[in-house]
């Protein structure tokens, strides 16, 4: 097959699913926004473009989010273009939609089959919007600006053969008939390399030395925001670290918004909730890493005690799945998808989104029940290797799919 790649971080969630294919003999090509020299990655041929304007000022707001896709849907149709000019003609694309890029390859390549990577279809209730009351819009507008953020979606699935959605709740968000077009395969964990190491040690700051025979709470988000429950855990330590004098707080994350609305001007989500408990906690003992890089993350959580993660119901932090895999005993909240990942008792503890005592009441039981973190790590780990590892599940029905959305095989 020629597959064709797009994403413009590429290779985001395509980081195994493209090399996999190179390796079988497959032609992989992969469009990308990413800056850089290097003409190939891991087997795979990139090709690089950038948008040739930006947005336009004074635009409404409501079409400020699908004028910035159209922009970059431009810039890639004239790319493919001068691929199509090199006689390159995809059996496959392989599609990340969120950024718009992918909206007119199909009119460079009519018979290609389009497979699309189903992340989150918004909706104005059931999931992120709305859910927590302290951040809602107080714009009766929200809902018409989340139909206009749509149009991108609802683009995509009237031109694509298939999507893949990394868990059924993410699928669940996306409108039927198209729904029944998504498989359900996660993107994959890679459940060798991420183990426990019970004689791990860490040491921060360059004279702070921890080991498991610390008690080390962990929370790990990409950004410290409301979105993942950033502004609940900060509201639980003062009792939090009451209640468990030797307790130690690791907190990764930068002071950047992924998700939801920005903070006031100047002002960071981070600094705003700190501030709020600044003199109801022991800073000596609260420690803010920032963004770390991966191995000093897998230590991380190799070393914690009890892990916290908490979010909105919205797509899965790869995070929660990593924890389960190095068999962390989480407490997390009680919110889509993280339902389908830990169930209560069993993988891990759940605890009401917005019930900060809860928080603090779960998390000191198994700070005092070495046995019972013991048996939930197991689990979790258990659980992952089943429904989450790399490559003895998630990776071979991920090739399955890009086979069966060319015609030449079964996704099942």
């Amino acid at each position: 097959m020629k597959v064709l790649f797009v994403h413009q971080n590429f290779p985001g969630q395509f980081r195994h699913l493209a090399p996999a294919l190179a390796a079988q003999g497959h032609e992989v090509v992969a469009m990308t926004m990413q800056p850089g020299g290097d003409e190939t990655w891991a087997g795979v041929r990139l090709l690089r473009y950038r948008p040739a304007r930006g947005s336009t000022p004074g635009i409404h707001p409501w079409a400020v989010d699908f004028e910035t896709k159209a922009i970059r849907a431009e810039a890639a149709f004239r790319a493919a273009l001068e691929l199509r000019a090199q006689g390159f003609v995809p059996d496959v694309v392989v599609a990340h939609p969120g950024w718009g890029e992918s909206l007119f390859l199909c009119d460079v390549w009519p018979s290609a089959r389009l497979g699309i990577y189903c992340e989150f279809f918004y909706r104005a209730e059931g999931a992120d919007v709305g859910f927590d009351p302290e951040f809602a819009s107080s714009d009766p507008g929200e809902v018409c600006r989340l139909h206009l953020k749509n149009v991108n979606n609802v683009l995509h699935m009237a031109r694509a053969q298939g999507g893949i959605a990394p868990t059924h709740w993410q699928r669940s968000t996306f409108p039927t008939p198209f729904r029944d077009r998504i498989t359900v395969v996660h993107d994959g964990i890679d459940t060798e390399a991420l183990q426990p190491a019970p004689d791990i040690q860490l040491t921060l700051g360059g004279t702070l030395r921890l080991s498991r025979q610390d008690e080390i709470i962990t929370f790990v988000n990409r950004n410290l925001e409301p979105y993942r429950g950033y502004h609940v855990f900060m509201r639980a330590l003062p009792e939090l670290l009451r209640r468990r004098p030797k307790a130690r707080v690791l907190l990764v994350g930068g002071d950047d918004v992924s998700y939801g609305a920005q903070p006031p001007a100047g002002r960071t989500w981070k600094g705003i909730f700190l501030e709020e408990v600044r003199g109801t906690i022991d800073p000596a003992r609260v420690h803010f890493l920032g963004n770390i890089p991966y191995a000093s993350f897998v230590a991380l959580l190799q070393l914690s005690t009890v892990h916290v993660y908490w979010t909105y119901p919205f797509v899965l932090s790869w995070s929660l799945l990593e924890a389960m895999s190095i068999g962390c005993a989480i407490v997390a909240s009680r919110t889509q998808p993280l339902t389908e990942a830990i169930v209560d008792g069993r993988t891990g503890r759940l605890v009401d989104f917005f019930d900060g005592r809860a928080l603090v009441e779960t998390v000191c039981e198994l700070l005092e029940q070495p046995d019972e973190r013991a048996r939930l790590g197991a689990a979790a780990r258990r659980h992952a290797q089943q429904e989450y590892d790399l490559q003895a599940v998630c990776l071979p029905r991920q090739v399955a799919w890009v086979h069966a959305l060319a015609g030449a095989g079964s996704a099942s």
